[in-house]
């Protein structure tokens, strides 16, 4: 069971590193393209910084290659392996999951990077 107080709870729901109280996005939905790493300055809850730096999420490009690799590999696993598909349909499945999923593997990149530089504070974390 993933709860507030773990990092994989930070990671996956983009809550703030710190507090685990808001969103650290200005909009929940990655699918609205024009706001899909748009974030907050601060959390209003315990005023992290999310931006320690002009250029602090750069390094998740990094992370974004080794996450869009495992999306890849589920997909191949799904199409070649388990529904005995061709090469050409598990090329394009690869492809297809990483066009869809874009949006949520760069969310997910940045989730990362920054809980890799900050932990839960349960002291941040009371109303």
């Amino acid at each position: 069971m993933i709860r507030k107080g773990m990092k994989l709870y930070s990671i996956l729901f983009g809550a703030c590193p710190k507090c685990h109280q808001e969103s650290m996005y200005v909009e929940k939905n990655p699918y609205i393209i024009s706001d899909t790493l748009k974030i907050h300055e601060r959390c209003s809850h315990c005023q992290t910084r999310y931006r320690m730096e002009p250029s602090f999420f750069y390094g998740s490009m990094y992370v974004s290659y080794g996450v869009g690799i495992a999306f890849a590999v589920v997909a191949f696993v799904v199409s070649y392996l388990i529904f005995e598909s061709s090469l050409t349909t598990a090329f394009l499945s690869i492809v297809g999951t990483l066009v869809v999923l874009m949006p949520i593997i760069m969310r997910l990149s940045r989730n990362i990077w920054i809980n890799l530089f900050m932990s839960y504070d349960s002291a941040n974390s009371k109303n």
